[in-house]
């Protein structure tokens, strides 16, 4: 009998099933066919076994249908009569002027009434399994939103309107502009406008030095621009699903800039953007020749100094891993540990989940098994379907049936520059992190011991987003339960991106913070954002605080942006020669 571990298949075989499903992904965009029909079968039965759910439905239909005719007689009376139902929170179709006057507003009352009707047609369904309820629930509204009245031109207001103002140029414009668009993705160029920022050049300018490369890879220096720094340096790894500089944007929004300009000696990694011939690349290979071969070029250039250490969602998760293996062999070179929208625990990872499941992640495995990575493409399309409204829809009718262009700025311009993921490592870490939860659970082994949170001593800085559909808050806040040391939680404005690049005097910011020691008892998500101050503003202002009171008190002169060690001399200029990888 073969041990329980052990494979009782033929690799030859799996092969076969790999190369069927590689090549019916490239005709389903990566989603994987037999999760869907599972989901819908789920849901389906059990609806068709709840009668008394079906009843319900029917009165909730007619309750509905009474509103808004209701509605409908009381506006002809009055034209001032408020809706009968309010889009949800984010919701922007609906906003213009237009939609309140008739027949538009029947229209989008109608949409929305029945939005609302099919939100209780796939929830509460008796017996449905919770992840079976989510992916039919976000499928009806992916369906629901292609016929919202917003995105038809006989029905949207604002298209009316601008069609007979331009005598219908609009859609002419329109039309140029989807094709130029076909035309760029056909040819592999990026987005209209991202010319205005490119790298090195307008983004990703902070002045500095590539003081390290390996395989994985560059290491930046950046030049002090005060005469004293605090003594213990800054090393930020973001995540390798993104070009480092989201940190380093335009010189007004750029963190790593802000960082240097209070006086910190910053590090910052930039990573390769993996091919096929990487496709071996494991967690413990990113772990290793990226945050441990920081940290030591690190200690040679600034040596006898602890570190702050910064991670930035799937960076912060890794880093999270790191410090815990470091603190289990006592290795105690970080001074502090901040986290940016990162997660430690993937109970609750969020809408990204509706894409993964243990069928979705055999048929993705298959995908990356057959190219060797996973393609940036195939990951933009799964984050726009999580903000379709956003990304999607309100593009089509703002660039195609308006005939408008949305103005490029730099975030969108980085957003267009994605890597790619290796074939092991992101099914290593879906697999171990998304569906075992092992870190969490304190299973993730490091070199044959758990990396258990538990053991990090180092304060920790953690930032949430209160819009994040990628790390939620409430998920990223699940760092209080796993550590046994002092947490600075932040819960600021804005989502994934837009949160983070939150600098000081940008409009509208705001933010709530509060510490828990490790004596103090431990809060509820909910109870914390009760509790915690609220702040107008930018966060990084409290945080560069916070990494000053966690240094020495006396300030140093600024390490050179070399060290005695010839592995560590400047190589080349800042930002490098990774991040130019396409």
């Amino acid at each position: 009998m073969p041990r329980l571990e052990e494979s009782v298949g033929s690799e030859a075989f799996r092969s076969i099933d790999r190369m069927r499903e590689a090549l019916a992904a490239q005709t389903t965009g990566g989603l994987s066919p037999a999760s869907l029909a599972l989901a819908f079968f789920d849901w389906s039965i059990h609806l068709a076994s709840a009668p008394g759910k079906r009843l319900e439905l029917v009165d909730k239909a007619s309750r509905k249908t009474i509103r808004l005719l209701s509605h409908v007689a009381a506006a002809g009376a009055h034209s001032g009569t408020p809706p009968c139902i309010e889009p949800l929170p984010g919701d922007y179709r609906f906003r213009a002027e237009g939609w309140r006057k008739q027949p538009y507003s029947f229209w989008a009352q109608a949409f929305l009434l029945n939005q609302q009707w099919w939100h209780n047609v796939t929830h509460e369904v008796p017996g449905i399994m919770p992840h079976h309820e989510d992916v039919v629930s976000f499928a009806a509204r992916q369906l629901l939103d292609i016929f919202s009245p917003s995105n038809n031109p006989f029905t949207n207001p604002e298209v009316v309107e601008k069609t007979i103002e331009t005598g219908g140029a609009n859609f002419i414009q329109g039309g140029q502009n989807w094709l130029e668009d076909i035309n760029r993705l056909a040819t592999g160029q990026p987005p209209v406008g991202t010319e205005l920022f490119q790298v090195g050049k307008d983004v990703a300018v902070t002045p500095g030095k590539v003081v390290y490369r390996n395989h994985l890879i560059e290491l930046i220096q950046y030049a002090p621009t005060t005469e004293t720094v605090l003594a213990e340096p800054v090393l930020i790894v973001p995540a390798w699903i993104m070009k480092y500089y989201i940190l380093d944007l335009s010189p007004q929004n750029s963190l790593v800039r802000y960082l240097v300009g209070r006086g910190h000696t910053v590090f910052c990694i930039s990573w390769l953007n993996p091919t096929a011939d990487d496709r071996d690349l494991t967690m413990d290979d990113y772990r290793r020749l990226g945050i441990m071969a920081a940290v030591d070029a690190v200690g040679a250039i600034v040596p006898d100094r602890k570190i702050h250490a910064t991670g930035y969602c799937l960076g912060g998760t890794l880093l999270s891993i790191a410090t815990a293996a470091m603190a289990r062999a006592g290795d105690d070179r970080l001074a502090s540990v901040t986290l940016f929208a990162a997660q430690t625990d993937f109970t609750e990872p969020g809408e990204l989940a509706l894409f993964i499941d243990h069928s979705q992640m055999h048929f993705l495995e298959s995908m990356m098994w057959n190219r060797g990575y996973l393609s940036a493409d195939q990951m933009a399309g799964a984050f726009s379907l999580l903000r379709t409204n956003d990304l999607v829809w309100s593009r089509l009718v703002h660039d195609y049936l308006m005939g408008e262009r949305t103005p490029m700025v730099d975030l969108m311009a980085w957003n267009a520059d994605s890597t790619r993921m290796p074939y092991k490592m992101h099914a290593e870490y879906l697999q171990r992190l998304y569906l075992n939860n092992e870190l969490a659970a304190g299973r993730f082994m490091v070199d044959g011991r758990p990396a258990a949170l538990q053991n990090i001593r180092a304060p920790m800085f953690v930032v949430g987003t209160e819009r994040d559909h990628v790390a939620p808050w409430r998920s990223v806040y699940k760092i209080h339960y796993l550590t046994d040391t002092d947490v600075t939680f932040v819960l600021t404005s804005g989502g994934h991106n837009a949160g983070i690049v939150s600098e000081p005097g940008h409009q509208r910011r705001r933010f709530r913070v509060a510490l828990k020691r490790t004596a103090d008892p431990c809060l509820g998500a909910d109870e914390w954002a009760a509790a915690a101050v609220s702040k107008d503003g930018s966060w990084w202002v409290d945080w560069a605080d916070w990494l000053a009171t966690h240094s020495a008190p006396e300030p140093v002169p600024p390490p050179a942006l070399r060290s005695a060690e010839k592995d560590y001399a400047p190589i080349e200029d800042a930002p490098g020669t990774y991040v130019f990888q396409r």
